[in-house]
């Protein structure tokens, strides 16, 4: 089975993830009904971590648990504990993942994470701001490739801003191709304008 991976630290910002958790978890839009890709949370450690909204999260494996056989995604939320040395496996992990062809999802302070890593310096990328970056991250070297964009997609890897969360779930979903295409643009209609006949339409398609 394929799984997606969501590393959590603490600090983490735990809204970031939650559109493309909920729908990879539940299955709810998926195409095929009754599939799902089930979403692990992955710590440095056994231990509870206290995310940015006050919840503790229990890991439920380690980073070497994971392989690239059963990673549908890796999912990366914004933290301000990025630059602690304890997550650096994650971050080596997250390479080994793009190298083989896997699948890496970056968001807000999880991008500095990478950019600091050297993981930027050859793909195409967003964050919060150039100037964000080059402030955080004094190894980086990948200004070339930074695109000033809302979310960008580089073959496996996406990367957006700490306003992105709604985006990366629709990318991340898109990418996994588990929504049909018309349920996806009704889906990510609906939870922007907030219109109700986007989630008529939305339930259509998957009549």
């Amino acid at each position: 089975m394929k799984y997606a991976y969501a590393y959590i630290l603490d600090s983490m910002a735990d809204w970031e993830l939650g559109y493309v958790i909920a729908e990879l978890n539940s299955g709810q839009y998926f195409k095929d009904k009754g599939s799902r890709i089930p979403v692990k949370l992955v710590g440095a450690s056994k231990h509870s971590i206290k995310t940015k909204g006050g919840m503790t999260i229990v890991p439920d494996l380690l980073v070497e648990d994971i392989t690239h056989d059963t990673s549908a995604i890796l999912l990366l939320p914004g933290a301000d504990t990025w630059k602690d040395p304890i997550h650096l496996p994650m971050i080596e992990k997250a390479k080994q993942l793009l190298d083989k062809g896997g699948n890496v999802a970056a968001i807000c302070g999880a991008t500095t994470a990478l950019a600091d890593s050297g993981l930027l310096d050859d793909r195409a990328h967003t964050s919060n701001g150039l100037e964000y970056l080059t402030m955080f991250c004094p190894d980086y070297r990948g200004t070339a490739h930074y695109r000033d964009e809302k979310i960008v997609v580089d073959g496996n890897l996406i990367t957006t801003s700490a306003a992105g969360g709604i985006l990366l779930a629709r990318e991340v979903i898109a990418l996994l191709d588990v929504f049909k295409k018309e349920t996806l643009e009704a889906w990510y209609t609906y939870f922007t304008t907030g219109d109700n006949k986007y989630f008529y339409t939305m339930m259509e398609t998957l009549a």
